[in-house]
């Protein structure tokens, strides 16, 4: 697997939230991604990019446009430094939610794209990964 282009985009204000999507719904574009999962990787984007300004305080989004073989992907990094997920296998539960949320948040994510993955600790932060393949 080759990273053929990749950065990373501040996740700190509400505001950012829409600028995380929009940034996704171009790398989206430009990897060649089907628009039914252009439209599933920036929903799941969405929902961490809020998941971060709100639960994490701010952090980031790391992003890399990926080849492998003859298939490309769009790989997103949302990582923060706040409180961390104290029980990640609650947190993985349908319907759970630390908020007044509908509980789809990480579960709802995990369903959108191809590859997903979440690592927390409390008290250091929360890095989840997702990637969505043509």
């Amino acid at each position: 697997m080759s990273v053929l282009k990749s950065g990373s985009q501040a996740v700190r204000i509400e505001q950012d939230v829409v600028l995380a999507r929009q940034t996704a719904r171009k790398l989206a574009v430009e990897c060649g991604l089907r628009l039914v999962d252009q439209t599933k990787l920036i929903t799941a984007a969405s929902e961490l990019a809020r998941n971060a300004v709100i639960y994490g305080g701010g952090g980031d989004m790391d992003w890399e446009i990926l080849e492998e073989e003859r298939r490309k992907g769009l790989r997103l990094v949302f990582r923060d430094e706040g409180a961390g997920i104290p029980d990640l296998k609650l947190a993985m539960t349908d319907g759970w939610t630390s908020g007044g949320g509908l509980g789809l948040g990480l579960t709802g994510a995990k369903r959108l794209v191809d590859d997903f993955s979440v690592e927390s600790t409390p008290g250091v932060g929360t890095r989840v990964m997702i990637c969505k393949w043509t």
